[in-house]
């Protein structure tokens, strides 16, 4: 039978393969073609907000990828939650919102990416963005990823860490996305009417309903198909059959910083050694492809409260079913916004030359306990509370690589934390911040106890030794397929096309350059926008 043929072909619906359905098809007469790996996302535990929390270990939804030991964490496996449904990891992810600071991108186009600076990417987010106000209206103008400003939602606690904010010399800002980022505020988050908002919701629904967009869910790609250098379709396995659909114009791979390296090292693009230790008969030795993978580590501390906090509710039966019918009837109250409630970007030391630390105030402790249906987060019984932090710009690369020629073997992901002595100072810097917010007024009468390990016993070596022995990702994967000028040093250029290949596009968090200071689905989103745009240039001229 011959190949189905498309314009383009799409691998990976999550939160740039949706905006890439939506932006290549808008033309109304480009045919897409999506190949998603996961199932449908219509469920009550991605719909819901607070349902992340379920969603965290569904391997129905879930690829539950784990790292291998890391020697910067005490050889801990780290856990690398991945979105196997469409939407991808927009679908089971804490919805924050954050676009990332000027800087981030100033120094993407430093590197030598022309067309990448926040003079560049700004209006992009503005064209995509609907801003919804604190009343629950959305603006009269702007894009379909509506981002809502919850502050009304908020758990009360929220003052005390405000407070404590001031009272240790931190800035406020009102609005992380807007011309003052800097300081500590409310996190605005994907939500409409009381449910999440997700790359799906935005984009890729619009997509499908134009009709020139074909979803193909179970769809596992398993190679990129060439002849000679150019790539002309993908073969995909979808319930026990193997298929091969045709590209005429593009194969964009918007799989993710795992899996999209995952795919193009399966299909012959990657590090020599590697590909012929695997038996792939290489198309182009990149060494690049799965190496300069960054990610944010956090570091929560756990405390018991003076006051009521999320716990009061969520661990008790007649607390969850009073919430459930608030939700319910109203769309509103704690089920309808993350437990990321408030945070910030500050500088750690004065002479920090941008905001250097994220931070998160969440008004819930927990733990993880197993059960018949796999790992559970389980709310604790008394009033808590966490005070976060993940160093913003971290400089420690990693690396993703195929375990064999099996797309459906999970990639040894090499995470590389700590490997950089800068990186080390950060976190060091961040606990010092923690216990210094922890010592102003307002905190001190939060906090009925520190819940071990307490940071007040410790020394810096000691803080330093239990950030190795606690920390872990804060899911933000990116770099594996670094965007940049030359091919010697990196994998796809400033139009994200992969260097060395014709009609082959890598468009996610794989290409940025370097990490941006917070939550990666904003700047995801708008790396498809761009991406989008340049496919259809190539594409024209």
């Amino acid at each position: 039978m011959a190949a189905q043929e498309y314009d383009y072909i799409v691998v990976g619906a999550g939160s740039a393969g949706c905006v890439l359905a939506d932006q290549l098809s808008a033309d109304g007469r480009a045919t897409v073609l999506v190949l998603e790996a996961g199932g449908h996302d219509r469920r009550l535990w991605i719909n819901m907000p607070i349902g992340y929390g379920k969603t965290f270990y569904d391997e129905r939804v879930n690829w539950k990828f784990e790292a291998q030991p890391d020697p910067g964490l005490m050889d801990r496996r780290i856990y690398f939650p991945r979105g196997k449904v469409v939407g991808g990891s927009s679908s089971i992810n804490a919805m924050v919102y954050c676009r990332g600071l000027p800087g981030d991108f100033d120094d993407w186009a430093a590197a030598g990416n022309r067309g990448w600076g926040w003079s560049d990417v700004a209006p992009v987010y503005d064209r995509f963005e609907r801003r919804v106000d604190a009343d629950g209206t959305p603006a009269a103008e702007g894009g379909p990823l509506f981002v809502s400003d919850v502050r009304r939602q908020l758990h009360p606690m929220a003052r005390h860490f405000f407070a404590a904010a001031t009272q240790a010399g931190l800035p406020l800002t009102e609005d992380f996305n807007g011309p003052a980022p800097e300081g500590v505020g409310r996190y605005h988050i994907n939500t409409r009417r009381g449910m999440r908002w997700s790359a799906a919701d935005a984009f890729l629904r619009p997509a499908l309903r134009r009709g020139q967009v074909t979803l193909a869910t179970g769809a596992l790609a398993e190679r990129i198909v060439f002849e000679g250098r150019k790539a002309v379709g993908v073969s995909y396995r979808q319930g026990g059959t193997r298929h091969t659909a045709r590209a005429r114009a593009a194969v964009v791979l918007s799989a993710g910083a795992i899996q999209s390296p995952q795919l193009l090292q399966l299909s012959g693009v990657g590090p020599g050694a590697l590909l012929q230790r695997h038996g792939i008969a290489p198309v182009l030795v990149q060494e690049h492809v799965g190496a300069g993978l960054q990610d944010h580590l956090a570091m929560s501390y756990y405390y018991k409260a003076t006051e009521p906090t999320l716990n009061n509710v969520l661990s008790s039966l007649w607390g969850k079913l009073r919430v459930g019918v608030q939700y319910v009837t109203t769309l509103g109250g704690p089920l309808s916004i993350s437990v990321n409630q408030c945070g910030g970007f500050v500088r750690s030391h004065p002479d920090a030359p941008q905001a250097d630390m994220q931070l998160y105030c969440n008004p819930i402790t927990y733990t993880l306990a197993a059960s018949k249906t796999g790992t559970q987060i389980v709310p604790d019984r008394f009033a808590g509370f966490i005070l976060c932090f993940q160093p913003c710009r971290p400089l420690s690369r990693g690396q993703v690589e195929i375990a064999g020629p099996d797309a459906a073997r999970a990639p040894i992901i090499t995470p590389g934390y700590l490997s950089h002595p800068e990186d080390v100072a950060q976190a060091l810097r961040g606990a010092q911040l923690i216990r210094r917010l922890e010592n102003t007024e307002a905190m001190r009468g939060l906090i009925r106890a520190p819940i071990a390990p307490r940071l007040d016993t410790m020394d810096d070596a000691a803080m330093v030794e239990d950030f190795r022995n606690r920390a872990s990702t804060c899911y933000h994967p990116v770099g594996s397929c670094t965007m940049g000028p030359d091919a010697a040093t990196s994998v796809v250029d400033a139009e994200l096309k992969v260097h060395g290949l014709e009609h082959l596009y890598v468009v996610d968090a794989s290409v940025f350059p370097n990490v941006t200071s917070g939550n990666t689905h904003a700047p995801t989103t708008m790396v498809a926008h761009k991406g989008a745009q340049a496919i259809l240039a190539a594409a024209r001229g």
